[in-house]
């Protein structure tokens, strides 16, 4: 929890406990429900909690805003931006049955009002949103073919209507067909931790 703190040093006591309960709630889930390796549990907070955040760094999302997270797995990045933006709406969709169900019950356990996973997958979404983010879900041109439909006219935020995506390695071969549009911004310039090396959160405007 204090990685949490040491860059969103700003968080109110509501936000402090919503995070701090993360941890019990997916120990618990991922005992019955496998979300996360068992081996990186240890390592919620910096890899899943933090890489989550990661978007925020990027683009601080303005009040009103609507958000899709597709692929969302067990909540990630959909619930640590939801923490984060009480004021943003959020929806998260998965394939997976079982990984929707561990979302709804921590959204549910901390009282998170403006999450909403769904069981869906991508292509019958059907509604408008001012951003899609997922984590490496699938190589970029798939996803902004599927999202495309999505991305709502009317503009908030202080970058134009898009995908933000976390991925990391070599991405030179996926961004070659956005290469003049795409915008990729390297972790390590907000979060000193070696695990941040080679990570990007990727923008594409749409």
């Amino acid at each position: 929890m204090e990685i949490i703190q040491k860059y969103f040093p700003h968080l109110s006591e509501r936000q402090q406990q919503q995070f701090a309960a993360l941890d019990a709630l997916y120990r618990d889930w991922n005992a019955k429900i496998n979300v996360i390796s068992r081996k990186d549990i240890e390592n919620l907070y910096e890899h899943h909690v933090l890489h989550s955040l990661a978007i925020a760094k990027m683009l601080p999302f303005k009040s009103g805003t609507r958000i899709l997270d597709f692929g969302t797995g067990g909540g990630f990045p959909g619930i640590p931006l939801a923490i984060l933006f009480p004021e943003c709406d959020f929806k998260l969709i998965d394939g997976t049955g079982k990984k929707i169900r561990v979302a709804q019950e921590v959204c549910n356990s901390i009282g998170l009002k403006n999450c909403h996973p769904e069981h869906l997958r991508g292509e019958d979404e059907k509604n408008k949103y001012h951003f899609v983010v997922s984590r490496a879900v699938m190589p970029l041109s798939d996803l902004a073919k599927i999202v495309r439909k999505n991305i709502a006219k009317e503009q908030l935020n202080s970058l134009p209507n898009g995908i933000l995506c976390l991925k990391g390695g070599d991405l030179q071969g996926e961004l070659q067909p956005f290469r003049h549009i795409a915008d990729r911004m390297e972790l390590a310039q907000w979060f000193e931790e070696d695990w941040f090396k080679e990570k990007y959160v990727v923008y594409l405007p749409l």
